[in-house]
């Protein structure tokens, strides 16, 4: 991915997070936008939402925000000058219910074998000895 492509898919990220909380406070309170991923000609581009809530709250939610994409681009076509702005597509984040699933799955690993909290630190490096001096 160029460097180019990185900083548009920030500028964009950024500026998508900040319409949401600007332009729809109450009704996109409990969405974030985690990623942006544009393809590297620019015109198409997922962008990936965390929704805080139930499955229920989720699926509307996505359905609000599916329906309010045309209005997010022309927000975003104001904001950002590019040849061509992205089409975005609007995808569930699956990485933070995913996380919090390994880390209970850890925790009960150590609830069961608490043998397992005490894990060795690993060894330090020994302090190289000072240079003699001329």
């Amino acid at each position: 991915m160029s460097n180019r492509t990185v900083r548009i898919n920030e500028l964009i990220h950024r500026e998508l997070n900040d319409i949401l909380r600007r332009r729809y406070q109450t009704e996109a309170v409990a969405i974030t936008v985690t990623e942006v991923r544009i393809s590297t000609d620019l015109r198409d581009g997922k962008a990936f939402v965390a929704i805080l809530g139930d499955d229920e709250l989720i699926i509307r939610r996505m359905a609000w925000l599916r329906r309010q994409a045309r209005d997010i681009r022309a927000e975003l076509a104001l904001r950002i000058t590019l040849k061509f702005l992205p089409k975005l597509t609007y995808a569930i984040d699956e990485t933070t219910p995913r996380s919090a699933k390994v880390l209970q799955m850890l925790d009960d690993m150590v609830k069961a074998n608490p043998s397992l909290a005490e894990l060795p630190t690993p060894p330090t490096a020994e302090p190289a000895p000072p240079s003699p001096t001329p």
